[in-house]
């Protein structure tokens, strides 16, 4: 049996230095090894994260800094959102139990965890396939940080307890973030050109409504080429179009 492929674990804006530590213990509680920060909000390192960590310092130490979450999901092949409040968006919901199955197959899994006071924003929710919601009292849903990772490590430990795992979609050459990311920013341009993303003040929630299209699709790598492809020709030939003289 191959070995499972750990999660990433994507802290985005975390405040904290604490709380980082306690993600970093709940982490190598149950052998995740991938910590990624997204902008920190007091720096990298942080000395108030090792005490917390409790002797994962190894975790620390090898943790990778990004300045956006664009570039820290670049090399994912799927990537989960974790959030308690309803989004303005058609995305699967699923409980970290559900997820958890998916979470160790040859492709790549980041989980995204929204900075302590507010969570992720809606513009980096659009960038994951799939919500995690915890099932909890509805009238107190709020967990910490380090709560929460240790939900979803909890989970895919468990689930790599046991048998091995049934055939997933994500041991298929499903395109990682990064192969997506350039689709949809080539389209956007494109988009941007052709005046399609007008009046400027609904731009933003255009973009985000053509981000889940995509980012609910597992698509392959040979597929986003393909996409590339076409919009690449349909803008070549929209340009040789509005030149003078063409019909």
């Amino acid at each position: 049996m191959a070995a499972r492929v750990t999660p990433a674990i994507i802290l985005v804006r975390p405040q904290l230095g604490e709380n980082i530590g306690k993600v970093a213990r709940a982490m190598g509680n149950f052998g995740l090894e991938d910590l990624r920060l997204v902008k920190p909000r007091d720096g990298w390192p942080n000395p108030d994260a090792v005490p917390a960590a409790a002797g994962a310092d190894w975790l620390l130490e090898k943790a990778q800094v990004f300045e956006t979450l664009e570039a820290a999901i670049a090399d994912c092949h799927d990537v989960y959102a974790t959030t308690a409040r309803r989004r303005d968006m058609i995305k699967p919901v699923q409980t970290p139990r559900e997820i958890a199955v998916h979470m160790g197959g040859a492709g790549k899994v980041g989980i995204l965890f929204g900075a302590e006071a507010a969570g992720l924003t809606n513009d980096e929710v659009a960038l994951a396939s799939t919500i995690i919601s915890f099932p909890c009292n509805p009238a107190f849903s709020s967990f910490n940080l380090a709560q929460a990772v240790f939900l979803v490590a909890y989970e895919w430990f468990l689930a790599g307890a046991g048998e091995q795992q049934p055939f997933s979609l994500y041991e298929s050459a499903v395109a990682d973030r990064g192969e997506l990311i350039g689709l949809l920013e080539q389209l956007e341009e494109e988009l941007d050109r052709s005046g399609f993303l007008r009046p400027a003040e609904k731009r933003p929630q255009m973009v985000r409504n053509i981000r889940n299209i995509f980012t609910r699709m597992a698509l392959t790598s040979q597929e986003v080429r393909t996409l590339r492809g076409i919009v690449k020709s349909l803008a070549v030939y929209g340009r040789s179009r509005s030149k003078p003289g063409k019909v």
